[in-house]
């Protein structure tokens, strides 16, 4: 019995198909998750534990408040990763300009500071609105806050800021950093000493 071209073909195309499939659709995407699990959290997020429970992730900002806690930086969509996006607001916008003027009154009435004395990173949301980090001035303006509310030491406060900030990427990429999600977790271990 002959097969006709069209048969034949047909059974090349079902072949194609399976192998395709197999590598494509099963293969390849469990060696690409496998080879994510060899980089252990960072595959998963970052998630950050403290006893036994996932807290957060260092990848995303979130949002702190009381005198107790370092504030992250603002976010233009209340912190919700699913709406990751910037306010899209000009730098000559009014609305823009009156929230960072209201942003700025609140910042420095909250450390009692002066208004000039308030950091960028303090009144600004980043470019996705969930940077998880705040600039080492920025943390050092609420050292003093943040000690007296978790009846800390101002200097034992400073250096927790101090081993918490990063530098710059490849020793010369954006700006030292500090994590204000893992920040908070060393005052709240440091609180409860």
């Amino acid at each position: 019995m002959m097969l006709t071209d069209l048969t034949r073909q047909s059974l090349a195309a079902l072949r194609i198909l399976i192998v395709f499939t197999v590598l494509l659709g099963i293969a390849y995407p469990v060696v690409v998750f496998g080879a994510g699990q060899a980089f252990g959290d960072r595959a998963d997020g970052q998630p950050l534990r403290h006893d036994g429970q996932i807290v957060g992730s260092r990848l995303l900002g979130q949002n702190f408040e009381g005198a107790g806690w370092f504030h992250s930086r603002p976010s233009a969509n209340d912190y919700d990763a699913l709406a990751s996006a910037p306010s899209n607001l000009g730098p000559s916008n009014a609305d823009l300009i009156d929230l960072i003027a209201q942003r700025r009154a609140a910042v420095a009435a909250t450390e009692s500071v002066d208004e000039s004395e308030v950091p960028p990173d303090a009144v600004t949301a980043s470019g996705s609105g969930l940077d998880p980090h705040i600039s080492p001035k920025y943390a050092q303006l609420q050292a003093a806050r943040v000690a007296k509310a978790n009846g800390l030491d101002p200097e034992a406060v400073k250096e927790l800021i101090d081993e918490h900030t990063t530098g710059r990427a490849l020793g010369f990429l954006g700006e030292p950093g500090v994590n204000v999600l893992e920040l908070n977790l060393a005052i709240e271990l440091a609180a409860q000493e």
